[in-house]
C-alpha cells in the first residue's frame, strides 16, 4: 500500500512541476528606474512558457495605482535579441475594466503568435499613457518562444 502512496505522490509532484513551468511569474524592469510612476508593476504571468508559436499566449501584468485611471492606451514594443521587430497599441480599456479603481488591477492580454515566429529570446516593453497622454508606466520583461513549437500548426 505504501508502494501505491508513494507513487501518487511522485506523480503529483511531477504534474505539479509541469503546471508551475506552464505558468511563471517574469522579472520586471521599470524603463526608468529612477522613475516615479502612478502604475506599480508587482508581477508578470505567461502562459504557456516558453510560448508556443501559432498558438494563444496569455500576458497577465499585475499593477497598483494610487489614482483612479479613467482610461488610455498600452504601447507594446517587442524586441529579439535586442532588435526592434514590433510596435501595437491597445486601448487601456479592451486590457482592463475601466475606470481603473485605485488599488491592485490586472491587466490582460491575448495573443497568437504566427507560425512563423523564430524560437529565441523576445523582450517586451509596455508603455500604459493616460487618457491625457501622460506616461503611468514603463516596464520590460523578457520571454521566449520555445524550439519545439513547430511550423506545423500553420
Amino acid at each position: 500500500m505504501e508502494v501505491v502512496h508513494f507513487k501518487f505522490v511522485v506523480l503529483l509532484l511531477f504534474v505539479s512541476s509541469l503546471l508551475i513551468s506552464l505558468i511563471q511569474a517574469r522579472e520586471v524592469h521599470y524603463c526608468d528606474r529612477k522613475g516615479n510612476y502612478a502604475v506599480k508593476v508587482s508581477e508578470v504571468e505567461i502562459s504557456p512558457d516558453p510560448v508556443v508559436r501559432g498558438q494563444p499566449a496569455s500576458f497577465s501584468i499585475m499593477g497598483s495605482t494610487g489614482e483612479a485611471i479613467s482610461g488610455g492606451k498600452v504601447v507594446i514594443d517587442v524586441s529579439y535579441f535586442g532588435v526592434h521587430i514590433h510596435t501595437e497599441t491597445h486601448d487601456l480599456c479592451i486590457e482592463t475594466s475601466c475606470p481603473v479603481s485605485v488599488g491592485d488591477f490586472v491587466l490582460s492580454h491575448s495573443q497568437v503568435l504566427p507560425g512563423f515566429t523564430p524560437p529565441g529570446s523576445y523582450t517586451l516593453k509596455m508603455i500604459m499613457n493616460g487618457a491625457d497622454g501622460k506616461e503611468l508606466t514603463c516596464v520590460t520583461f523578457d520571454f521566449h518562444i520555445g524550439v519545439g513549437s513547430s511550423m506545423a500548426n500553420i
